[in-house]
């Protein structure tokens, strides 16, 4: 009998991702990789830029707890929000009708747990001069871009679709064919990184390096306080598996970056980032994909880590 590869081959952790981003109609870019153990990870197109939509806050938060280490911030200092003065959005502060005082600390607590438009905004204007750029160049994030958050992606997506407001534009979305190429959906027009990089910035803020330790552990913080269980989270038994994380969506992009730590285990960060065929407000079937891929990346990741001990 003839030598060769006849056999069937076997299926890998990454031949299930495809399978899961296929099911969902979707496609999309993942990592993930033991945090104490950088660069040694798998993933897809995870060095493909790829839309942040609004995980671009964890960069926001980032900046906002440097600049209070620095002293150049005080995150106690209390502000007043107006809430039809900033971004609209469908969580927090942005569904008030009154005006809110509020600590800056609370600010970036909700603009984290609930992604929260409104707060978003006020951490941008109330941070130092620069300080996104310099958190970005001193956490060589050279991948990683934010072009002006929340209100320059709505407005861009307003004037392009010709819609009256940011309501009327995210109807348009959801009912746009998806061979529209509509630039909310391509990185080199809104904020971008990579899952690499997004996974670099979580696991600066888990060992400490993203700023001084006291800081580090407010973010850890509040990055589990994160309300929304339907995407990485879905993939864990919570019983006794912690997640920690952001979420990010706009149209057909859903994606979320977590770390995701089972118990008596070394924690694991993992990016997922999807773009479906569909723009539905919902779409429960890619949000399970999501959780699905982040549980056979990080499962892969543990493995990894039990064959090298």
């Amino acid at each position: 009998m003839p030598h060769g590869d006849w056999g069937p081959h076997p299926v890998t952790a990454l031949d299930l991702v495809r399978a899961e981003l296929a099911f969902a109609g979707c496609d999309g870019w993942c990592y993930a990789e033991l945090i104490d153990r950088p660069g040694t990870g798998l993933g897809i197109g995870q060095d493909v830029p790829v839309v942040v939509a609004s995980m671009y806050k964890l960069h926001l938060m980032v900046a906002a707890c440097r600049a209070a280490a620095d002293g150049a911030l005080d995150l106690t200092q209390r502000v007043t929000i107006t809430p039809n003065e900033h971004t609209p959005g469908p969580t927090g502060f942005a569904l008030f009708a009154d005006d809110v005082e509020v600590s800056i600390r609370d600010l970036v607590r909700m603009m984290i747990t609930v992604s929260d438009n409104t707060a978003a905004e006020a951490v941008q204007r109330l941070l130092p001069a620069g300080a996104l750029d310099e958190t970005l160049l001193a956490l060589s994030l050279e991948a990683t871009v934010i072009r002006g958050g929340v209100r320059a992606q709505q407005q861009l997506t307003i004037s392009e679709l010709g819609a009256r407001d940011w309501q009327d534009a995210a109807h348009l979305l959801a009912t746009a064919p998806a061979t529209d190429q509509v630039h909310a959906y391509d990185p080199a027009y809104v904020s971008h990184s990579t899952a690499r990089a997004l996974c670099q910035l979580m696991r600066a803020i888990w060992t400490n390096t993203a700023s001084d330790p006291q800081q580090c552990a407010f973010m850890r913080e509040v990055l589990g306080q994160q309300i929304w269980p339907h995407r990485i989270a879905s993939g864990f038994p919570l019983a006794s598996t912690a997640v920690a994380g952001k979420t990010g969506t706009i149209g057909r992009i859903r994606a979320e970056t977590a770390v995701v730590q089972p118990d008596g285990e070394p924690p694991v960060v993992v990016c997922v980032v999807t773009r479906a065929a569909r723009a539905d407000a919902a779409l429960p079937t890619v949000d399970t994909a999501i959780g699905r891929i982040a549980r056979l990346l990080v499962n892969e990741a543990r493995m990894g880590a039990d064959l090298q001990r």
